[in-house]
């Protein structure tokens, strides 16, 4: 596909999310997880604009719970009349280098109901936990879908990308499993606007784990609510944790996220070389917060890159 083509192409398709098309899904990340077709990705995302839809980014240690939990909470939305996608980066395939599809296999849903869907999103090589098009598959889903779900495949010291390309980001932990110490040490807490704990029906363990991780926000200043839930029938806390995600993104700092995004693609692009040649990170995030608040995420990036050049 040539770039005249790539464009015509993207610019379709993100007219067609834009004007609420949920069939226009599946190609449009077809298209935006082609790396040949940069300028059809731009072109989507840039014709689709910036929908209404909440993204909500759910991170945790891997065997946490995450699906599990998702699956309750997609049935929750579900009962509220709500459209929901949901991109689970899984981890690569080292033989076809695609995702692996466990996280998409174990979220259960209704495959005939036309206002879900469900993508995995291979994370490649990258850090992050995020696949190279998660940002821009979430902010053109956004148009379509009341709440958009970025699934990522685990959680790290450099594995917080989730708080660049998401409104909220919840972070799930389990009881028992020691993660409130060791979110510490990683700097993890100052990433959630919300904090999870799942099995709620093991009891006493549960209760410990939430005040564990309210003694850990308290050590750092910060105020995210904890809530302490359990996934499996009968559900507990399910529709709480619902109606937080909500009242967080009535919030949300959608530019924040477009800026940090477009710097994230950038710095992976080009390496922390890059970045130094943008002054440093702090640089970089203040020169973005003199920009245009309109500008879309292809558009910062391509400012970036233009600063990067020797006369930029």
């Amino acid at each position: 596909m040539g770039d005249g083509e790539a464009r015509g192409r993207g610019a379709e398709l993100g007219a067609r999310l834009a004007a609420g098309d949920r069939s226009a899904a599946p190609a449009a990340l077809n298209l935006l997880e082609t790396r040949t077709a940069r300028e059809g990705a731009a072109a989507l995302v840039s014709a689709a604009g910036e929908g209404a839809g909440h993204v909500i980014g759910i991170t945790g240690p891997p065997g946490v719970g995450k699906s599990t939990l998702l699956s309750a909470l997609l049935h929750e939305w579900r009962s509220r009349g709500l459209a929901v996608a949901v991109l689970a980066v899984d981890p690569s395939s080292k033989r076809s280098g695609g995702a692996l599809l466990g996280d998409r296999a174990r979220i259960e849903h209704d495959p005939a109901d036309r206002d879900v869907f469900i993508r995995s999103m291979a994370a490649g090589e990258r850090l992050g936990g995020l696949a190279p098009a998660t940002r821009a598959a979430a902010q053109a889903l956004a148009n379509a879908f009341d709440v958009v779900v970025i699934e990522t495949v685990g959680v790290g010291q450099s594995e917080t990308d989730v708080a660049e390309a998401a409104d909220t980001v919840a972070v799930v932990v389990q009881p028992a499993s020691g993660d409130a110490l060791q979110f510490l040490k990683a700097g993890i807490m100052e990433v959630p606007d919300v904090l999870v704990v799942t099995k709620a029906d093991l009891g006493a363990p549960a209760r410990r784990a939430e005040e564990d991780l309210r003694a850990a926000l308290g050590a750092l200043g910060a105020d995210a609510p904890v809530l302490t839930v359990s996934a499996i029938a009968p559900t507990q806390g399910i529709a709480a944790l619902a109606d937080a995600l909500a009242t967080h993104g009535e919030n949300r700092d959608r530019v924040r996220v477009r800026r940090l995004g477009a710097l994230a693609d950038f710095v992976h692009e080009h390496g922390e070389r890059g970045l130094r040649a943008l002054g440093g990170r702090r640089a970089a995030v203040r020169w973005l917060a003199e920009q245009d608040e309109s500008l879309d995420e292809p558009t910062l990036y391509g400012l970036l890159e233009r600063r990067n050049q020797p006369n930029g």
